[in-house]
């Protein structure tokens, strides 16, 4: 029997081919005709600069959005209690974040599919501009209600940047690509937390005190302002084209009332992301014990912020391994699926079993105490707590990466994609409010880490049976067209090339003058 693909593409006539061109040309009744300057590429010498509307431009514009957004976040809270001395009202802070977050994150996928990619990111950039301004305010009047305040309002932000964000790392790339997109995205935004981790390193380079100064706080407003203004320079997702001439699938007009539908009907005809939901609890909930059990515990400012730094460039390394670890060729998706799932389970173990026995050297009650000496770079014995925590922050980025890919090879449309990095999103800050708060009451270091432990483990555990059945090695064009108003005819590729060739918007860019699409 015939596929829906083929008695679609039997209807439509094959473009002509002319000696001067290859037969490339879109058929005429695709939406976009892909000519003009956002789908030219620019030659400098041996260089080439894929065309504006490649799936490769906007994700890059993305990660950057997020370099300058969440990275500086990152950067604040990275260096332990949000750069304060006492950690106390960054766990406030954080727990109202995560808290709005949760709610929102869950609908945060309606969101950017009913408001567009641009203005979700750049309203979700501005509560990151809010939330650090709001310590610089603490530093001279102490007024923690402004804190918690900036805190709830990121919540909902955030839950806008990261819907859309996950909604373009995911669905912009072809199958074959996603772990080198995903992988990106994860070094770039981990990139602005690195950055963002040398302001304070350089303002505090030979302060041994327990807070950042206002430096700090000001250079990270400045950047999250930026990266709010960034956003507006993305294109709609419609008009993104990849090089074989495919694009994106996504309702064309979508409604609040079939948003909020379509969110009901995701959770139903892909009830196997539940086997999911426990990783997405977990992939926050060690933040709050590296940061402020380990870093902001143990170790002075110029110290912490080292850590800070070291922590991201290992999230960037862990980023790129395994990124491009799980687009291998000539390896089968579903094998790759199983594969991560093992190392993952097996780093799980090594790397928290190290830091058990790091754990066991100090407590809560002596590091609280104001007589405790934080712990400097020249202190004898540094080296090793400092690649634990490098490994540390490996790990987080290959949490990550395994996650969004697994999400990724359930679908090719970005409207359930947008709604599955909502669940994620949403998960994800349920469990780092919960974590933000346990901190804030104080319970022991070594309670704190041993819920990290079991709920790591625990979560890969639940997660075999999705991975062992519901992962393809592809996903159909049929299957992904069921919740989209669009055909196969708006989304199929004008030929049968390899991604990534120079083929598509690229040769009709150059030859746009002599095309009558």
């Amino acid at each position: 029997m015939a596929s829906v693909q083929d008695e679609k593409a039997a209807t439509v006539s094959e473009p002509q081919v002319t000696p001067s061109r290859p037969s490339i040309d879109p058929p005429v009744n695709h939406a976009t005709h892909f000519s003009g300057w956002k789908y030219t590429p620019h030659r400098f010498g041996p260089i080439t600069i894929p065309y504006y509307a490649s799936p490769r431009v906007q994700l890059v514009l993305v990660a950057f959005v997020c370099f300058l957004c969440p990275g500086m976040f990152n950067a604040t809270n990275g260096v332990g209690g949000g750069g304060q001395f006492d950690a106390s009202t960054a766990d406030n802070s954080n727990v109202a974040v995560y808290s709005t977050f949760s709610v929102v994150g869950f609908f945060a996928g309606t969101i950017a599919n009913r408001l567009g990619i641009k203005l979700t990111l750049s309203l979700g950039g501005m509560g990151y501009f809010l939330y650090v301004s709001s310590y610089l305010s603490y530093n001279h009047n102490a007024n923690e209600g402004f804190v918690i305040f900036a805190g709830a309002l990121l919540g909902v932000c955030a839950g806008m940047l990261w819907a859309a964000q996950g909604a373009i790392m995911m669905s912009y790339p072809h199958e074959e690509s996603k772990g080198k997109y995903i992988s990106w995205f994860w070094m770039i935004f981990n990139l602005g937390a690195v950055i963002g981790g040398f302001i304070p390193l350089g303002e505090n380079f030979h302060s041994k005190a327990g807070r950042v100064s206002d430096g700090t706080y000001i250079g990270f407003m400045v950047l999250t302002f930026l990266g709010a203004c960034l956003a507006w320079t993305l294109i709609d997702a419609r008009n993104v084209v990849r090089p074989d001439g495919s694009r994106v699938i996504l309702m064309k007009h979508p409604s609040w009332q079939s948003e909020i539908l379509g969110l009901l009907e995701v959770l139903r005809t892909d009830i196997w992301i539940v086997f999911l939901f426990p990783m997405f609890f977990s992939s926050n909930w060690f933040y709050t014990y590296h940061f402020n059990g380990v870093n902001g515990a143990k170790f002075n400012i110029r110290t912490r912020s080292l850590n800070s730094v070291l922590y991201y460039l290992s999230q960037i390394v862990g980023a790129y391994i395994f990124g491009f670890a799980l687009d291998l060729k000539g390896v089968r998706r579903t094998t790759k699926a199983r594969v991560v799932w093992v190392v993952l389970f097996i780093l799980t173990m090594a790397i928290w079993g190290g830091g058990l026995a790091w754990q066991e050297t100090y407590t809560r009650a002596e590091t609280s105490s104001k007589t405790y000496v934080k712990e400097d770079w020249t202190t004898s014995g540094y080296v090793g707590p400092m690649f634990l925590y490098m490994f540390y922050g490996f790990y987080d980025s290959v949490w990550q990466v395994t996650v969004y890919w697994y999400m990724g090879a359930m679908t090719n449309n970005g409207r359930k994609l947008a709604n599955f990095a909502g669940f994620y999103k949403g998960l994800q800050s349920a469990g780092a409010a919960i974590a933000y708060r346990i901190d804030a009451l104080k319970v022991p270091y070594m309670n704190i880490f041993i819920s990290n432990w079991v709920l790591l483990g625990a979560s890969l555990i639940l997660a075999g049976p999705f991975v062992l059945t519901k992962v393809k090695d592809t996903v159909s064009v049929e299957e992904d067209l069921q919740f989209s108003d669009e055909t196969y005819e708006d989304v199929k590729p004008l030929a049968d090339v390899e991604p990534g060739a120079s083929s598509g918007p690229e040769v009709v860019g150059r030859d746009a003058e002599k095309s009558a699409v």
